[in-house]
């Protein structure tokens, strides 16, 4: 029975409540929060308009009080329980005025025995919420402060940690139930958790079923179980709790990630049965057959870190993940699917769910199985040292095994991640000095989540932390071993540096760029918009980021003349900063085994590292990144004095190409030139050096060089000066708009060389996107682009300036 109506939710006096507040009752969505209740009631501006977010610091530091009343009517039922799956956080539960229990951990789900707390007829639900600031800082001020990456309390309190803040998001501290909530009345046993182990054995399947049962009555029960054309069941004795039962499946469809086969799956079928063969309860997931092993073996490079699935090794090209939303309860299975589509659109296998956030969502983890998403999960540690005393040892160790559980039927999940940053941060933050012997959460990452992983989910890697190298004796940093984040680039240096790095597997690094321009329009009423107008400055949450991204402009391109130029060239620059990354990584594929970029997605309008922006509008950068990400990818490549041309072939096919590769002056006029046999096994990479007559130009300003295959690759482009330097010509063209069936039709010809063509035309309409962006054309060649919008746009507006961009406009 959900509960899930006529909830009211009011605050508790306190000075920080605003009057026209103070005694209020509003009605309350369940599941939901303080925050969007109060703003579906008109008490509160949209937290994500301008710098609203400043005026709402007080609803994290208020008691909240939700009320509902239902009806029961009493049945035989054994037992009545209130189930919540998700409370944010600190709650005290009382039902008729009966004290319930009391949560301390929005990343757990709590059940209440309530059959003798329940009346006949109407009945009072009441969960008051603690104020997360006052707990927080309450185990701060007892424990002792101990170091994190901004000043807030979130390292002392079992909760989604950005919401305090990041310098990507704001700092709206929430509070609420945020997840389902209902009562559930069950007889004699019921299922309490169930972990299929899923694993293969040659081309053979296994599943062996661990099951936990709550009883009610000490009497026989029977565990049944089918998948995949298997059947198998057990018998627990009055009085037995836990049952393995196993079943061998003979050669299933196995499940693959995206480029490497079909993401197969079967639907498994618990059966909980009584004495009488009546089922008491059932449980039911669609799982799939895979094996997966993370390889951390030193060589002649240093040490591996390489994930095998099904024995194949796999190059991860991969996207951070953050919450969509900095309400979850706001994200619907709808929008997981559209930003997961916009992941593998871009060619991404894998999403890392990083750790300042949430456990992500059943909905989220099924829609990557369906997609053959890899995931890698982090327990939920980040940027701080937390400390290890109780009640958190405790809340970590509750919360950890039920997430684990609760996942471990999904084959996108295929690895388990200690922490993000901390092990680096205890290294070489100057932690050490100010914590003075104090926990800082080396307890977790290095012997209890190791322990819960190994004992709930053995089937599944489990690596301490993000970066990590694999021991405490060597730096947790070190890019020769495992996992590395590199954030100098961005931080201090420019991003040509990332060719300083052959790291074996880069878990973290990325460029900013401000949102959209229609995401600012709505986000922003600053007028005029300028880089460090009030709005904006305030959605730039980044230390000096404004500062950080001029010092990236004045290195590559032509200084902006207004807004408009500095929107488009720092979204460019972005795009240009991760591209170089990822192609330079890629080419060196083999001892460097994936990039996770940081980050695909943001939770609200904000200049940010991200791809896709808090509306969901792709940036450049997605373009730049479906490209860079390609399953086959050209790249030019530095390589001591020379320039080489290196093909990247992440397919099962083995890749034969003739590739052309031309020096050419901007004009078009060919300098020099030479066709390269390209044989690249599967999965696999080959390196050309260029001829001395390609690679040293006569007039490194005005030349450039292409490569083009005989396929549907895409180009290869070297330029010898930075944009900046370069003598462009101004860009001259014809364009042409014509209407189609979707949308409409832009081809552009250039007459001169237009570098990095992209249109933007959400400029026009906020509904309105492209299909492709940063095209660059040599002097006759041509490129369409389809333009969809609610209505048709205006041609002479799509086709000039600031709708259509390109450097050298």
């Amino acid at each position: 029975m959900p509960l899930h109506e006529g909830w009211t939710l009011r605050a508790l006096p306190g000075p920080q409540v605003p009057a026209g507040i103070v005694g209020r009752a509003v009605p309350a969505t369940v599941p939901g929060c303080v925050h969007t209740d109060l703003l579906a009631a008109g008490l509160i501006p949209d937290p994500f308009q301008d710098d609203n977010e400043l005026a709402l610091s007080w609803i994290g530091r208020t008691d909240w009080v939700y009320e509902t009343t239902f009806h029961h009517d009493p049945d035989d039922a054994d037992r009545v329980e209130l189930v919540c799956a998700g409370l944010d956080t600190v709650a005290t539960l009382t039902l008729n005025g009966v004290e319930l229990g009391r949560t301390e951990n929005m990343h757990r789900g709590y059940r209440f025995d309530v059959r003798s707390s329940l009346r006949p007829g109407g009945n009072t639900l009441t969960v008051l919420f603690e104020s997360a600031y006052r707990y927080a800082e309450g185990h701060r001020d007892r424990l002792g402060d101990r170091p994190n990456a901004y000043p807030e309390p979130f390292h002392f309190i079992r909760k989604m940690a950005c919401n305090f803040g990041w310098d990507w998001g704001p700092t709206l501290v929430t509070a609420g139930i945020w997840q389902p909530i209902g009562l559930h009345a069950w007889s004699t046993a019921r299922l309490a958790t169930v972990r299929p182990l899923v694993t293969i054995d040659g081309r053979d399947g296994r599943v062996e079923l661990r099951v936990e049962v709550e009883r009610a009555a000490a009497v026989p029960v029977t565990v049944h179980a089918t998948v995949a054309g298997a059947t198998g069941e057990t018998t627990l004795a009055p009085g037995a709790r836990t049952a393995v039962l196993t079943l061998a499946v003979r050669e299933p469809a196995l499940w693959w990630p995206r480029g490497y086969g079909e993401p197969a799956r079967h639907p498994l079928r618990v059966e909980l049965r009584g004495p009488d063969g009546r089922t008491l309860d059932t449980w039911s997931r669609r799982i799939g057959f895979r094996s997966v092993r993370l390889d951390t073996g030193p060589d002649a490079h240093g040490s591996a870190f390489t994930l095998h699935v099904n024995d194949v090794p796999v190059f991860v090209r991969g996207v951070n993940w953050i919450p969509d939303d900095t309400f979850p309860t706001r994200i619907t299975r709808e929008r997981l699917a559209g930003r997961l589509r916009q992941a593998t659109d871009a060619n991404v296998n894998l999403l890392r769910v990083w750790g300042g956030g949430r456990y992500e969502s059943e909905d989220f983890y099924d829609l990557a199985d369906e997609a053959g998403l890899l995931v890698q999960q982090d327990f939920l540690f980040a940027c701080a040292a937390y400390p290890e005393e109780e009640p958190f040892r405790s809340e970590v160790a509750a919360e950890a095994a039920e997430q684990v559980t609760r996942l471990a039927s999904h084959p996108s999940l295929v690895l388990w991640t200690g922490n993000n940053e901390n092990l680096w941060g205890w290294r070489a933050w100057g932690w050490q000095q100010s914590l003075a012997g104090r926990t800082w959460g080396r307890g977790y990452y290095l012997d209890l989540l190791p322990r819960i992983v190994g004992e709930w989910d053995p089937t599944r890697p489990y690596w301490p932390g993000s970066p990590w190298s694999g021991s405490e004796e060597i730096h947790p940093n070190d890019p020769a071993h495992g996992s590395t984040h590199i954030w100098d680039v961005w931080n201090a240096d420019d991003y040509t540096k990332y060719r300083e790095y052959v790291p074996r597997f880069v878990a973290e690094f990325g460029f900013q760029a401000p949102p959209a321009y229609a995401t600012l329009r709505r986000a922003l009423s600053d007028q005029p918009l300028a880089p460090d107008s009030r709005g904006m400055a305030h959605h730039q949450k980044a230390a000096d980021g404004e500062r950080k991204l001029r010092r990236a402009l004045d290195a590559h391109l032509p200084p902006p003349r207004d807004f408009d130029d500095w929107h488009w060239l720092t979204q460019l620059n972005q795009a240009r900063a991760i591209a170089l990354g990822i192609e330079h990584f890629r080419s060196h594929r083999g001892v460097c085994m994936g990039t996770i970029l940081w980050q695909l997605n943001d939770c609200w309008p904000v200049t940010s590292w991200s791809a896709v922006d808090g509306d969901g509008r792709p940036k450049p950068l997605w373009y730049a990144l479906r490209r860079a990400y390609a399953d086959r990818l050209l790249t030019l490549q530095p390589r001591d004095d020379a320039v080489a041309l290196v093909a990247v072939n992440d397919t099962a096919t083995g890749w034969r190409a003739a590739a052309s590769v031309i020096r050419s002056a901007l004009t078009g006029e060919p300098k020099a030139k030479t066709t390269l046999d390209l044989d690249v096994p599967a999965y696999s990479r080959v390196t050309l050096t260029l001829p001395a007559e390609l690679a040293r130009p006569d007039d490194p300003d005005r030349e450039l060089l292409t490569a083009d295959t005989d396929d549907t690759t895409d180009r290869a482009l070297w330029f010898f000066a930075e944009d900046r330097a370069v003598r462009w010509p101004s860009a001259d063209y014809e364009a042409v708009v014509r209407p189609a069936p979707d949308g409409q039709r832009v081809q552009i010809t250039a007459r001169t060389i237009l570098r990095d063509l992209t249109l933007f035309p959400d400029r026009l309409d906020p509904g309105a996107s492209v299909d492709r962006a940063l095209v660059t054309l040599l002097p006759g060649e041509s490129a369409t682009f389809t333009v969809r919008s609610p209505g048709a746009l205006e041609p002479a507006a799509l086709t000039t300036r600031p709708v259509l961009r390109c450097v050298n406009d």
